[in-house]
């Protein structure tokens, strides 16, 4: 029973059930493409045999904390590497010495991107300081990186207005539950054409190998696949409420009449 003493028609209550379901798929498939390492993949065709004296000076810098944008892309070239929005990885022999023969047994080995190297600038040239700011790619990077956790918040805060709804036993503020899964969804949505941009972008600054290939991975279709989800919950959310709350007029207009 609602707060004005009718019962809740059952569409209403099944569109509700539908809209909590894919809210809560949608969060899911956002927490995990925003906590794995799959937003983009390389693929080269002998990563073994890239481990040679060059390569494990590379490997050494990818490691490193000084490492700039050039250094640990050429080694995402070179070593199978997987980037995501936190961490990147490279594929490399466990034992890769200069006495050892080549291992075809690998590891995958990760590192993570600091705060700061979320907010660093990013270069005209990248890995020369003094080319001055790509502007449009410092903030397409800062962006990829905010946008995700705006969405989950706002997600969380709307799931607090239904929870609340729920014990007021009103449908009218899943209204406002739905717009903000309409903007979670339009932060989603954002976050996907960032990353994609960004990628497009440092391809054009640094061109792929011709024996590497690229493409985008699982996490990053997690989050394409977020967005409608969050938009087809907005859309069930203010149905709900705005057909109810109409219906509801119209009844109490009967009544009086």
């Amino acid at each position: 029973y609602s707060s004005e003493g009718t019962m809740m028609d059952n569409r209403f209550a099944t569109a509700l059930v539908i809209a909590c379901v894919l809210s809560l798929i949608s969060t899911i498939y956002m927490a995990a493409s925003i906590g794995t390492d799959f937003w983009y993949e390389y693929h080269t065709l002998s990563p073994a045999e890239n481990i040679s004296e060059a390569g494990r000076s590379i490997w050494e810098e990818f490691v490193s904390e000084e490492a700039d944008e050039k250094t640990y892309t050429d080694a995402l070239f070179r070593c199978n590497g997987t980037v995501g929005l936190w961490r990147r990885c490279i594929t490399v022999p466990k034992n890769s010495h200069w006495y050892s023969p080549p291992e075809t047994d690998m590891t995958t080995n990760c590192i993570s991107f600091s705060l700061s190297d979320q907010f660093m600038e990013k270069y005209i040239e990248p890995g020369n300081h003094n080319s001055g700011t790509d502007l449009n790619r410092t903030y397409l990077w800062r962006l990829q990186f905010l946008l995700p956790f705006v969405s989950l918040g706002l997600m969380c805060f709307g799931a607090l207005i239904g929870l609340c709804a729920c014990a007021c036993r009103s449908l009218y503020p899943a209204i406002a539950t739905g717009v903000l899964h309409f903007l979670a969804g339009l932060c989603t949505l954002g976050l996907v054409g960032c990353y994609v941009a960004g990628i497009e972008l440092l391809h054009k600054k640094l061109p792929l190998p011709d024996d590497v290939r690229g493409e985008f991975g699982w996490s990053f279709c997690l989050a394409c696949v977020s967005a409608p989800l969050q938009f087809m919950a907005a859309a069930l959310f203010i149905w709900a409420a705005r057909t109810n709350r109409k219906e509801f007029t119209l009844l109490k207009a009967y009544r009086v009449a």
